[in-house]
């Protein structure tokens, strides 16, 4: 398994991850306006977004958006999108996927709001230490 930051070019690998993503959460289907301003965020660097290869083959991915946190006073990310196809998962992708993702990223700390059903599988992954609830603004 080879682990790298996705660029542009490989837009169209990510883009069927994300559908399937959405596709298993059960969330509308992203559109095609969605993908050209997710083309011109990653172009821009305003998310990073990290994939596991196998091959040719994407097999997972998550992205981190960079911020400074007070926390720590230092670059902080938000990890988000991250999804390993069914037949991939329990083999250790996982875990390497993040710590390849935050050693490149360069954030100090990562935050993830997630479902309280994914609440023990991010603990496994190091997201061990609670910061209270996180909410989101309508």
């Amino acid at each position: 398994m080879e682990y790298s930051r996705i660029v542009v070019s490989q837009t169209d690998a990510l883009w069927e991850l994300q559908k399937a993503y959405k596709a298993e959460i059960e969330e509308d289907m992203p559109t095609e306006q969605d993908l050209n301003r997710l083309k011109e965020a990653i172009e821009e660097n305003r998310i990073l977004f990290y994939g596991a290869w196998d091959g040719t083959t994407l097999t997972g991915c998550c992205s981190i958006t960079i911020g400074f946190s007070t926390f720590n006073y230092a670059a902080s990310g938000v990890f988000e999108d991250f999804y390993i196809r069914p037949e991939y998962r329990h083999k250790g992708i996982a875990r390497e996927l993040v710590k390849y993702a935050r050693q490149d990223s360069g954030a100090e700390s990562l935050t993830v709001g997630c479902a309280d059903c994914d609440v023990e599988m991010y603990q496994s992954l190091g997201f061990s230490i609670h910061l209270g609830n996180l909410l989101a603004f309508e």
